[in-house]
Formats: C-alpha cells, sequence, structure tokens
C-alpha cells in the first residue's frame, strides 16, 4: 500500500506592526463574538451536565420531557463549537494567532532581524505595541522602540 508524503505546511503570512494595527478594528468586533460563542458554548454545556446529572440515561428516551431540549442543546454545541474553530483556523490561515479568547490576547506572525516572532496585541489596548519570541509568550513581551527610536523590531517588522 502507498502512502502519500504529508502535506508540507506553507510558512505563516507575517505582518508589519502597520498591517496588523489595520487589522485591529475588525479583528476586535470578530473576538467580542468569539467570546460571546464562547461564553454562550460554556452555558450549553452546563446545561447539558445537568440536565444529565439529573435524568441519567432516561433522557436518551425519545419520548422523555427533556430530549428534545437536550437534542436542541447538542446541535447548539455543535454548531457553535464549528463556528469557534472555522473562525480560529481562518485567523491562523491569516498569521494570526488567538491566545486568549477570554482577554483578545492574540500575535500576529512577523519577522525580526531574520528571526520569526510574535507581534503582541491584546483587546484592551489602542494598538500593537509589544513583541515577542515565538516561545517567549505574553509575560516575556518587550515593547516595540517608538518610530524615531533605535530600529529595533519595527523597521525591521515587514510582511
Amino acid at each position: 500500500m502507498r502512502s502519500d508524503p504529508p502535506a508540507a505546511t506553507a510558512p505563516p503570512r507575517t505582518w508589519s506592526v502597520e498591517e496588523a494595527n489595520a487589522r485591529i478594528p475588525a479583528l476586535g468586533e470578530l473576538l467580542d463574538k468569539l467570546r460571546e460563542w464562547a461564553t454562550r458554548l460554556s452555558e450549553v454545556h452546563a446545561e447539558l451536565r445537568r440536565l444529565t446529572a439529573f435524568w441519567g440515561t432516561e433522557l436518551d428516551a425519545a419520548d422523555h420531557a427533556d430530549h428534545h431540549l437536550k437534542e436542541r442543546l447538542e446541535a447548539e454545541w455543535k454548531n457553535l463549537s464549528r463556528r469557534l474553530d472555522e473562525s480560529i483556523e481562518s485567523l491562523k490561515s491569516e498569521g494570526i494567532e488567538v491566545k486568549a479568547i477570554d482577554t483578545g490576547l492574540v500575535d500576529f506572525y512577523a519577522i525580526e532581524g531574520g528571526e520569526m516572532v510574535f507581534l503582541c496585541w491584546r483587546r484592551d489596548e489602542p494598538s500593537v505595541g509589544f513583541y515577542h519570541t515565538l516561545t517567549g509568550g505574553f509575560r516575556n513581551r518587550r515593547p516595540l522602540p517608538e518610530p524615531d527610536g533605535p530600529a529595533v523590531p519595527r523597521a525591521g517588522l515587514s510582511s
């Protein structure tokens, strides 16, 4: 039996600071929607757990009083999960990593000094003002230099 070699993954799109800042308004709106979906998903999950804990396997009987409610909640769960997954995957294909839906923390892939880094932005910030290494994370983010300051990442970050 012949197996095809695994498909090579394309490198992510990289962003300049200016491009990332231009993307922020629409991204902020999408992150608000993702947070709403995640909150509702949690509520649906809690309601399904409550129903199952109360009724047990009786809930699976087609003639049970809450069976249709369970089916509706399960369908909503699948729909919300699919929408969240698709939206996050779409952002990922743009070179944007969602790190935390609740705080609206995202990273944009960028190049600095020949090295791949993340431009780091959180929903409560007016613009992209930080970056960190791919392994550094939020705690290790550093401020971007002023445009007229030393040419550290701003001048080197490009798409």
